[in-house]
């Protein structure tokens, strides 16, 4: 993909989230199915954050749910890029208006005490550098109108990131059988999403080790400090104003995070 046609497809999704006005999709602008030229795309807006002062924080798996790729018709993870400015505070609220059509899905958060350089990186490399896991909400957006979206769009849109919430209590790894939790996320108190560890790619662990492999093999291997959203343990759920959704995952705690209203200020 030339450079030029990666800008175009990235102003487009630019322009949309400054104005918080969701766009057409993306995939017209780039060959079909090309993921290539998707992240690409990604890799404008992320290195115009960076000379725009944002700061990276860390990484997003996207699309390792079953029941997440069923929703979005797509049958393979991708990856995003997390800023410091899409932290909200455990128990925050999200501002009317920061974003276009937010959903909410409960993950479990690694946070690395060491590279991962390698391509071919292992669970027990991930083990070993990762110096704690959190329960964790994030909460994804769209800049496509109607999340009218195939992976090309999504992964073009910096795979669909938006904010994310991280649980205030670190857990070790040391004992802890990941696959094995359990995750059940309420909205106001009504169940809306439940899952295990198991249902992110077979194990978080796998999630974060296909991701390290796959950032190293780009050149961008994961970094120590870094915040790994490993993927989603069930199904994501539309957000509204007013709404408080919290996630309950076994082993590491709750999160929670509410939506604000029109006079709320966050």
């Amino acid at each position: 993909m030339s450079a030029p046609d990666a800008a175009k497809a990235a102003d487009v999704l630019s322009e949309a989230a400054r104005t918080k006005t969701a766009c057409p999709p993306v995939r017209s602008l780039l060959a079909e199915g090309d993921v290539e030229s998707a992240y690409a795309v990604q890799r404008v807006n992320v290195e115009r954050a960076v000379v725009a002062g944002r700061r990276v924080v860390g990484r997003k798996i996207g699309l390792t749910s079953p029941a997440v790729q069923a929703q979005l018709g797509v049958g393979q993870p991708d990856f995003g890029t997390l800023f410091a400015d899409m932290a909200v505070p455990e128990g925050g609220v999200v501002a009317p208006g920061r974003l276009i059509q937010p959903k909410v899905e409960a993950e479990v958060a690694l946070v690395l005490g060491a590279d991962l350089p390698h391509r071919d990186c292992t669970v027990a490399d991930v083990i070993r550098a990762t110096d704690f896991a959190l329960p964790a909400l994030e909460i994804v957006d769209s800049r496509i109108a109607g999340w009218d979206i195939t992976i090309v769009d999504t992964v073009a849109d910096n795979a669909s990131s938006g904010l994310f919430v991280l649980g205030g209590t670190p857990v070790p790894l040391n004992g802890l059988d990941l696959r094995g939790v359990r995750m059940t996320m309420t909205r106001d108190g009504e169940p809306v999403s439940e899952g295990t560890g198991a249902d992110c790619l077979g194990g978080p662990l796998n999630a974060a080790a296909w991701l390290a492999s796959t950032l190293a093999g780009m050149g961008d291997p994961l970094r120590a400090g870094d915040v790994v959203l490993t993927g989603a343990l069930g199904p994501m759920a539309v957000a509204s104003p007013g709404e408080r959704f919290e996630a309950r995952i076994s082993r590491l705690g709750r999160v929670a995070v509410e939506f604000g209203t029109e006079g709320d200020h966050a």
